[in-house]
């Protein structure tokens, strides 16, 4: 290892015995002497690093989100920003941070919306079926074919169904149900009480009901020898319902009183004993003039398993409907 004094001014090694830098003439250990009482000349300032190297540069400040750059870095490291050099065009004020903004003037943090997380779909619920009860079918496309053969939604095995039966439909947030010409129809379970025309269907227990205006009563005419013909008495009525039988066939027809039939298992104009889903006082329909003829009424009376009316064309769905299409019922959940 070699021994000697380093000069003030300029750095070089010199014997340990000089008094003077032996390459500048600068006084060894007498000008620092004096240069640290401030009497004599002032030495160098010696440059850590290196001869010729640049003074390291002072902490910057970035113009958009005042946080603090890194020497040397042209880009905030904090929003990203490039930094904003004297030749350069003046950047934008900072925008004034809200209140929620972190200590340090740096933006609070926002909160990403996974939408199609959060995206609700339909459900329906099988209730009464072939054997699937408690199966779910989730409506998550805008068309849903419900059929025996065809469509994503298929029950095969129930005869009553036709090929392609209805088509559950989601759009814009609102589902509703189209019945595709199916034989036998789509049935909704009804909440509150609805006016249908003359020939509409709708399901009470097993019974499947028509509603019809009665004719005007034909004046009774004689045969040919002056006879009239002797049958039961015919009382004045304006509505029928008649009972719609399996294999297409009419049943019993039952004729109004005055202008409100009750249907029930007992004690009502129209009674079913032997039906087991029909409660004691189930429904009624009742007719009132319409502006171009008779209309009718069809409420439910609080039945335990509802009144279900045909749907015509298309009808909404809501959460908590029912629908029976042949012999399948299902149940709409919309969360």
């Amino acid at each position: 290892m070699t021994l000697g004094l380093v000069c003030d001014a300029c750095d070089a090694l010199s014997p340990i015995n000089a008094t003077v830098c032996q390459l500048c003439g600068a006084s060894l250990g007498v000008a620092k002497s004096k240069a640290a009482a401030g009497t004599g000349p002032k030495a160098a300032i010696p440059e850590p690093f290196g001869r010729g190297a640049a003074p390291p540069e002072a902490p910057k400040v970035c113009a958009y989100c005042g946080d603090d750059i890194a020497p040397g870095h042209r880009f905030c490291g904090n929003c990203g920003k490039p930094m904003v050099t004297s030749g350069a065009a003046a950047a934008p004020a900072p925008v004034a941070a809200p209140t929620l903004a972190r200590p340090g003037n740096k933006p609070a943090a926002k909160t990403m919306f996974f939408g199609a997380m959060q995206a609700p779909s339909p459900k329906l619920i099988l209730i009464k079926g072939e054997g699937l009860d408690g199966v779910t079918y989730v409506l998550s496309a805008s068309e849903h074919i419900a059929g025996r053969l065809e469509g994503a939604i298929l029950f095969p095995e129930d005869p009553l169904l036709s090929p392609r039966h209805a088509n559950f439909i989601y759009r814009d947030g609102k589902l509703t149900v189209r019945d595709e010409g199916s034989a036998n129809g789509v049935f909704l379970r009804i909440i509150k009480p609805q006016t249908v025309p003359t020939g509409a269907t709708f399901l009470v227990g097993e019974q499947l009901l028509r509603v019809d205006a009665c004719p005007l009563e034909a004046v009774p005419i004689p045969d040919d020898e002056g006879t009239y013909f002797y049958g039961s008495p015919k009382r004045p009525s304006r509505l029928a319902l008649t009972q719609l039988i399996a294999g297409g066939h009419e049943g019993m027809v039952f004729r109004g009183r005055n202008d409100t039939l009750t249907i029930g298992r007992e004690g009502n104009d129209v009674n079913f004993p032997d039906d087991p889903f029909i409660s004691g006082r189930h429904a009624t329909v009742t007719a009132s003039d319409g502006p171009q003829g008779t209309l009718f009424q069809i409420a439910d009376l609080a039945s335990k398993n509802g009144t279900f009316l045909r749907v015509s064309g298309e009808s909404p769905l809501y959460h908590g409907d029912y629908v029976f299409l042949g012999q399948q019922l299902l149940r709409v959940e919309i969360t």
